[in-house]
């Protein structure tokens, strides 16, 4: 759980350069999928300015597996970035997209593994990131449609 938490995002990034490498309709899909991480972050941002929310460690004593910084929990950033690329994979590559989503899934359970999060965040963080890659997808259809018009 330890090397999922804190190496999957290189997975994700690799899948992404290789998207961009392959054809013009894989290429709009990782710039999509960076969009989608751009907003995410942005969201991220704005949550953290209004919310506070402690980790599991200090507020209840659970041990954790690898050092942390003392942030706020919710939302797990590593669980939006996950999820913001798999959603906006998948759809455009439903197999491709699937197989993002369930190690999207490990990585949020990582982090509850090793202490970070509370379950909760995790779910918030997956519900936030898959709205708005899809709330980008239709955005960019709608703008595509009216400037073939």
């Amino acid at each position: 759980m330890i090397l999922i938490s804190n190496k999957i995002r290189y997975v994700f990034i690799f899948v992404l350069i290789f998207m961009w490498f392959r054809n013009d309709s894989y290429k709009k899909v990782s710039c999509n999928a960076v969009i989608s991480v751009g907003v995410t972050l942005f969201i991220n941002t704005l949550i953290k300015l209004f919310y506070f929310k402690p980790r599991p460690f200090v507020k209840r004593r659970v041990g954790i597996l690898i050092p942390s910084k003392m942030d706020s929990s919710f939302p797990s950033k590593h669980t939006l970035l996950v999820f913001a690329i798999s959603t906006s994979i998948f759809l455009y590559d439903r197999v491709l997209g699937s197989i993002m989503w369930v190690l999207s899934m490990l990585t949020g359970f990582s982090r509850i593994w090793v202490g970070h999060h509370y379950p909760s965040d995790i779910i918030g963080s997956a519900f936030i990131a898959t709205m708005s890659s899809i709330i980008l997808d239709k955005i960019a259809h709608f703008v595509n449609y009216f400037a073939r018009q």
